[in-house]
């Protein structure tokens, strides 16, 4: 068994709770940071605080061999815009600037791969050598993820042993901060959503994805970046999952770019100025649908050995989970369909 301290900023998130049980179940000591209201798995050390508090992160850094940086905030709107820019990027440099004052053995940066789409074919995959702007980010929060990689990436060209791995969309049990994923598939379950823009994505079990943080670490290059995904489909392909599995009517009515645009934007308009609560259609999240979100896994498949579990069964996982913890406000006609 290990001895090994492995710190993970985040450990309550959807990601960072799999990975946690995920390195105990290794052997690691966990230590975790995480903010005061946020539910942690149990036998961690915990260091409660924000990543853009110096003390906090100074405090959670001592006597760590490894650092997994998965904390941000996850969302595509947010009641005060300047909040991406204070958490995602100068919490990542908040980070990086206590790295650079410890023996770290490697820091597993979580980007995301929201920041590498693009203009690109619906028959064109988005491989891990991609390279954006800033101007092509399509919203406050893409812009601070990709702000917040290029400070990683920056501290590994000085000489920091960093590893960046860039999640495609989650999918699996336990996301009880309701991330974006797990939000647009309760909207359906829930007939929330009458309608739908056929966008297309890549899906991966978040366990898996948790499982890629560690192989990270193991095998991956240093200054590298690994996209870790699965399965390219649309969506329209998962509301038919969705449909079998659950033997619930999906919406049949398929909407433009544009037309979800104007109901982006006038959505997000009122979350901003009448409900402040969240819209159930971010503008982010529309922009982000106008290209197809296919990725190329092949190098962390290749490299690391991360692992392509069928995202239909993650998604059947999420549907219990999601059921067990009285989410799903509708009855299910049919028992649940396991894969074999």
């Amino acid at each position: 068994m290990s001895s090994r301290r492995s710190l993970v900023t985040g450990g309550g998130g959807f990601i960072g709770s799999h990975l946690v049980r995920q390195l105990q179940e290794n052997g690691d000591i966990v230590r975790v940071l995480e903010l005061p209201d946020v539910p942690l798995p149990e036998n961690v050390e915990v260091v409660r605080g924000s990543i853009c508090d110096s003390y906090a992160v100074h405090k959670a850094f001592k006597g760590v061999q490894r650092v997994y940086h998965l904390a941000a905030n996850p969302n595509l709107w947010t009641k005060n815009k300047s909040d991406f820019n204070l958490v995602n990027f100068e919490g990542t440099r908040t980070i990086f600037a206590e790295v650079a004052k410890h023996d770290i053995e490697v820091v597993v940066y979580t980007s995301t791969e929201s920041i590498l789409t693009g203009n690109t074919r619906w028959n064109r995959l988005v491989d891990a050598t991609v390279e954006r702007t800033l101007n092509e980010m399509p919203g406050p929060y893409c812009r601070s993820k990709f702000l917040a990689e290029q400070v990683a990436l920056k501290a590994a060209e000085s000489g920091l042993p960093v590893v960046i791995v860039a999640p495609t969309l989650p999918v699996g049990p336990g996301d009880r901060l309701i991330t974006p994923p797990t939000r647009m598939i309760l909207d359906f379950l829930n007939a929330k959503t009458p309608a739908y823009l056929d966008c297309g994505f890549n899906m991966a079990d978040v366990r898996d994805i948790a499982q890629g943080h560690i192989l990270a670490a193991e095998h991956g290059r240093l200054g590298e970046r690994y996209i870790l995904g699965n399965e390219n489909l649309t969506l329209g392909e998962l509301l038919r999952w969705i449909e079998e599995i659950t033997g619930l009517d999906m919406p049949k009515w398929r909407i433009n770019y544009w037309f979800a645009l104007l109901v982006g934007a006038i959505s997000e308009y009122v979350a901003d100025h009448v409900t402040h609560q969240a819209p159930r259609a971010p503008l982010t999240g529309v922009r982000l649908a106008r290209y197809p979100m296919y990725f190329d896994s092949k190098k962390a498949v290749n490299e690391l050995g991360f692992p392509q579990n069928p995202v239909r069964r993650a998604l059947a996982d999420e549907i219990e989970w999601l059921l067990q913890n009285g989410l799903i406000m509708r009855q299910l006609p049919l028992i649940r369909q396991f894969e074999s």
